[in-house]
């Protein structure tokens, strides 16, 4: 095995990993919504089984960040049970029964879903911090993102194909899940385990710089070792052989990391975690209003045969511009453009996108499915910048992961929200008033970011978390460890 993933490029081999990931994403629950309705259940308990998995991973998020920072296990562990447990509990719904009485199986498999996939995202993102370093995370990262895009629209044109051939026992597109999670999981096996410490958001004090520019902020070294080991042909075991350097974590080392409360009373970090809350709360449910206005339903309130390629067009269209706009956004980055305009870009799509679906409501299924490049470009460009920023951010806090969830959980809060008062407001008051009230919410991330979050393209480990760590050191050395 250890020869075989020596003749795995380490970028390839993550590349691989996002895109099944991307399958096992959450694309599928309106799919399994239309399933039940298919079943005999109502509306409610259908909104009650999708919505549990939000609540649970908004309460965990953070708390799996935290736990990714500080464990001294084997993270691609975490990610193989994660990926395993989450593709076993969506799958679940296969064994679900017609009616609307026995709701345990799906209720309780959807809270361990929503426990397994709060780890995934975390360990993604600390393997490849761990493997690639502060220099290079940028660049990998975009990768990640969008072969991960690119596997949520595989699972998606799957789905929608399966669902309507097989209309209305649409159950066995579901089986997608199990596979990517299969692929997934032998993936994980070919991923480097990296450096630890930079895995949290360290500088590395025990490991060599050879590796992509590890333990350095300058790239130079990182980058003329990589660039000799290419020209070398050994390039793919430079990351191989730097795990088995990997020394275990010591008290020294442990005291680098920064408090909680100085990451997360960060003005940026308090920024960032209020724009996305606006930002979720304003959009996550554009795309359920945008299903009501083009699906339809027939008598027995369940969804028409045609409406299922309406929405699964809608999610491919969405996550192919995703795709685009994470290969954009990335070129963007390396000729030297901020995250500050680039996160701007994506957050003034919303407004735009409201707008047009209430000016074109009844235009059309057409044009209203064209509204999702916007929700493509606004999804792609903050689902990019949202790592950056963290990093840039958290890097030599060692709150790294912590932070992605605690961010994580932020948006989550929005969205869960969103669909939630978002239905009511259809309910009593219909589709154009709800779309009006995210078009007037969508306006304030705009003013919070803009205002409140200063550039921080170029300043990953800069000075000032460097201080920051000496304060909380020498607070350490006259009080005891805080931490």
């Amino acid at each position: 095995m250890s020869s075989f993933r020596k003749s795995i490029s380490p970028k390839v081999a993550f590349a691989l990993v996002s895109f099944f990931l991307g399958e096992l994403g959450d694309g599928l629950n309106i799919f399994q919504g239309i399933y039940l309705v298919t079943l005999g259940w109502n509306e409610g308990s259908v909104g009650i089984a999708l919505s549990i998995m939000g609540f649970t991973a908004l309460i965990v998020q953070t708390f799996a960040g935290d736990v990714i920072d500080k464990t001294h296990f084997d993270r691609r562990a975490f990610l193989s049970m994660a990926s395993a447990a989450t593709a076993f509990s969506a799958s679940a719904i296969l064994f679900v029964h017609e009616g609307n009485e026995d709701h345990t199986l799906m209720f309780s498999t959807k809270v361990i879903e929503g426990i397994s996939s709060s780890f995934i995202a975390p360990c993604v993102a600390a393997l490849t911090l761990a493997t690639f370093g502060p220099d290079m995370f940028d660049e990998v990262m975009a990768s990640n993102i969008f072969w991960g895009h690119v596997g949520a629209t595989a699972s998606a044109l799957l789905a929608g194909l399966a669902g309507y051939v097989m209309y209305p026992d649409i159950k066995y597109c579901f089986l997608v899940i199990g596979f990517s999670a299969l692929m997934a999981v032998g993936g994980v096996q070919l991923l480097p385990e990296g450096d630890p410490l930079m895995g949290r958001g360290l500088q590395s004090t025990h490991h060599s710089d050879a590796a992509a520019g590890n333990g350095t902020l300058d790239g130079e070294v990182g980058a003329s070792a990589v660039a000799g080991d290419m020209k070398n042909g050994d390039s793919k075991t430079v990351y191989f052989n730097m795990e088995q350097q990997s020394a275990p974590l010591d008290e020294g080392e442990e005291n680098m990391v920064s408090s909680y409360w100085s990451v997360f009373a960060d003005r940026k970090t308090v920024v960032l975690c209020a724009t996305g809350f606006f930002f979720h709360f304003a959009n996550a449910n554009v795309l359920l209003v945008l299903g009501e206005l083009m699906g339809g339903d027939n008598d027995d309130g369940s969804v028409k045969r045609t409406a299922i390629p309406l929405i699964a067009s809608a999610i491919v269209l969405a996550q192919l511009t995703m795709s685009g706009a994470t290969y954009a956004g990335d070129s963007l980055t390396k000729k030297g453009c901020g995250r500050k305009p680039l996160f701007l870009a994506g957050l003034m799509t919303l407004p735009i996108r409201c707008a047009l679906i209430i000016f074109w409501k009844d235009a059309g299924d057409s044009w209203l499915l064209s509204t999702q490049i916007l929700d493509g470009l606004g999804g792609g460009f903050f689902g990019l910048l949202h790592p950056y920023i963290v990093n840039d951010i958290a890097f030599g806090t060692g709150r790294f992961n912590v932070l992605m969830g605690l961010t994580a959980s932020s948006f989550g809060l929005g969205a869960t929200l969103s669909n939630l008062l978002g239905q009511m407001i259809v309910e009593k008051m219909g589709h154009v008033a709800s779309l009006s009230g995210s078009l007037v919410l969508s306006v304030i991330p705009i003013v919070l970011f803009s205002i409140g979050m200063p550039e921080t393209y170029g300043q990953r480990g800069n000075v000032q978390n460097k201080v920051m760590n000496n304060d909380v050191e020498i607070v350490r050395s006259g009080m005891g460890q805080l931490v």
